[in-house]
């Protein structure tokens, strides 16, 4: 190919640009290629910037959740310098240059952490248009304590929780939850547990047999003991005077004394065993015949280990479940009354009091391993089951009555025989997704953290 016609007509257009007027149009483009260059390599800083308060985002987000459980505690300082360290290990970019943060915690209708971020940005491109750098910032408001806990365990303790390991799960699982619990309170006063262990009666503790609230009549009458009194009388007749002696011997049922009680109660008297409805004690002069509010005793064999009412040492809760173990009949409905009951105080339980300042979440976790069969007055299932939840009454019961008065009933169904699901505890439920189907010991600990999580989770807001 003939190369010299390319050349020359190279070599004219060079001399033809030397006399060329119109030469101010390539060097108005020159000077107009700046801007050009700075605004679409903003696009570009600007992705970057962007990508970046992204990062700080979920680095600030995480550094305040994990502040949050040892805000209460910090002073104002060690708060800030955590916040910094936790900031700076969470956001790894590092482009990022110039960081801070800083952290306020404060109180009022609840607790909360605001935690503020800025970085800066070295600009590939904009440093054209005078903006050598991109400030960043990123800001996250973890808020607690607004909402807080009071959780009632009803735990079934019955002979059948024996089987397939389910007691040893059962210890397991609500140890973990008790962990989760604790783990979420940032202060004593944000979550307080009661647990209550149900076979066919509930155990209030023997220490209690002075209560004015228990109901002694059916116990004095099945546990004592008979006392035979002979009585002689002598009597002189006839002119010698000779004595006559006369003996008669009654027998006294004499009852034991109440401080030998194991601690059980049985279900109340219709329909106070649905209720929690305050015990009078004035009822202990009431005839047999008449319905009374107090709380019967009973020296039940099959005696579950004692109730704790609301409180929030760990340790002794955890000391309680330990001391778990499975015998007896199933009574689910006695377990359901008492785990509100600690919610409200009465009987052998002292609520501690709200804080006018927080809103409060009442909750019952009610778990059992199979169906009912025996309460105060009957072995039959359907019988027991009314107690509860009586679907020919729409639904009328303890049930009903406690969701009535805004406490979130979970429950539990640990059915590893292959029996019916419980539809009484799905009926129970405050909610379709409050209701759980466990079909392995294993499952117990899932459905246990399951809630829990349900229960301890903090809303962040950005």
């Amino acid at each position: 190919m003939n190369m010299k016609p390319f050349f020359q007509r190279i070599l004219l257009a060079f001399c033809a640009f030397a006399p060329a007027t119109s030469g101010n149009v390539a060097a108005t483009f020159a000077l107009a290629t700046v801007p050009i260059v700075g605004f679409v390599g903003s696009a570009v800083d600007y992705s970057r910037g962007s990508s970046l308060r992204s990062a700080m985002q979920a680095a600030v987000d995480s550094t305040a959740l994990m502040l949050s459980k040892d805000a209460a505690t910090l002073s104002n300082s060690d708060l800030n310098a955590k916040a910094l360290s936790y900031f700076k290990a969470l956001m790894t970019r590092p482009e990022a240059k110039n960081i801070a943060v800083t952290a306020t915690y404060s109180t009022g209708t609840g607790a909360s952490l605001v935690l503020n971020s800025s970085a800066t940005m070295d600009t590939n491109f904009m440093g054209l248009l005078g903006y050598k750098q991109l400030n960043i910032n990123a800001s996250s408001t973890t808020a607690w304590g607004s909402t807080r806990l009071r959780v009632a365990l009803a735990l079934d303790n019955t002979g059948s929780m024996a089987d397939s390991g389910k007691m040893t799960a059962l210890k397991s699982a609500t140890k973990t939850l008790l962990t989760q619990l604790k783990n979420a309170a940032a202060t004593s006063a944000d979550v307080y547990v009661s647990i209550v262990p149900f076979s066919k009666d509930v155990n209030v503790g023997s220490s209690n047999y002075a209560g004015n609230w228990i109901d002694w009549s059916d116990w004095d009458d099945d546990n004592g003991h008979d006392t035979s009194t002979t009585t002689c009388t002598t009597t002189k007749t006839g002119k010698s005077g000779k004595s006559t002696k006369k003996c008669s011997t009654t027998t006294t049922w004499v009852p034991d004394n109440h401080n030998t009680w194991n601690g059980c109660i049985t279900d109340r008297d219709q329909n106070y065993d649905q209720t929690v409805t305050a015990a009078n004690p004035a009822d202990a002069s009431l005839a047999d015949s008449a319905t009374s509010t107090l709380y019967p005793a009973e020296q039940y064999d099959y005696c579950p280990v004692a109730m704790m009412g609301l409180n929030n040492n760990w340790t002794n809760m955890n000391s309680l479940v330990d001391q778990m173990y499975p015998n007896g009949n199933t009574n689910q409905p006695i377990g359901l009354v008492w785990g509100w009951l600690s919610l409200v105080g009465g009987g052998p339980f002292t609520v501690p009091a709200k804080d006018a300042n927080y809103k409060y979440q009442d909750i019952i976790i009610l778990m059992s391993d199979g169906l009912n069969t025996e309460n105060r007055w009957s072995t039959s299932q359907t019988q027991v089951d009314k107690r509860m939840y009586d679907s020919s009454k729409s639904g009328a019961g303890t049930c009903a009555n406690i969701k009535a008065t805004g406490v979130t009933i979970y429950t539990i169904h640990v059915n590893t025989n292959g029996d019916p699901t419980s539809t009484l505890l799905q009926n129970c439920a405050s909610g379709t997704d409050k209701f759980f189907l466990v079909t392995s010991s294993s499952g117990i600990a899932s459905v246990f953290n399951t809630i829990g999580t349900n229960l301890t989770k903090l809303r962040v807001a950005k």
